[in-house]
């Protein structure tokens, strides 16, 4: 079945959404592709599907797993080896959220999982 949409970006409210966007391209390794005062986003170029952080002043960080404040958009990152990577995700501001949960510096969460065989490794274009 063919859609009629694809999907644009994924986006994510932060009070802060500056400081949340020098989170997602460190993490990621890409650029900031756009950058306002309430909208920054991060993705391969202009002219592709990224994720963006829109300004969202009364912002209320996930308590997920705890279902007080819902986990609200959750992000699976492939990575080449979980295990190396999560260090690195902690060292860029990501927190603990138990087991192979991660939070970025807003509270998202997000999984390192590792990239399953058909995709291509990280750092490629596809």
């Amino acid at each position: 079945m063919a859609g009629f949409g694809r999907l644009h970006h994924v986006v994510l409210d932060a009070r802060d959404p500056q400081a949340l966007a020098a989170f997602w391209p460190a993490l990621l390794g890409l650029p900031i592709t756009h950058d306002s005062d309430d909208w920054v986003v991060v993705s391969r170029d202009d002219t592709s599907s990224g994720l963006a952080c829109q300004l969202a002043p009364d912002h209320v960080a996930p308590t997920w797993p705890d279902s007080a404040v819902p986990q609200q958009v959750h992000l699976d990152v492939m990575v080449d080896d979980v295990t190396a990577a999560r260090p690195v995700a902690l060292a860029l501001g990501a927190t603990e959220r138990g087991g192979d949960v991660l939070a970025d510096p807003a509270g998202h969460p997000f999984c390192l999982i590792t990239r399953p065989g058909w995709a291509a490794p990280a750092g490629s274009p596809d």
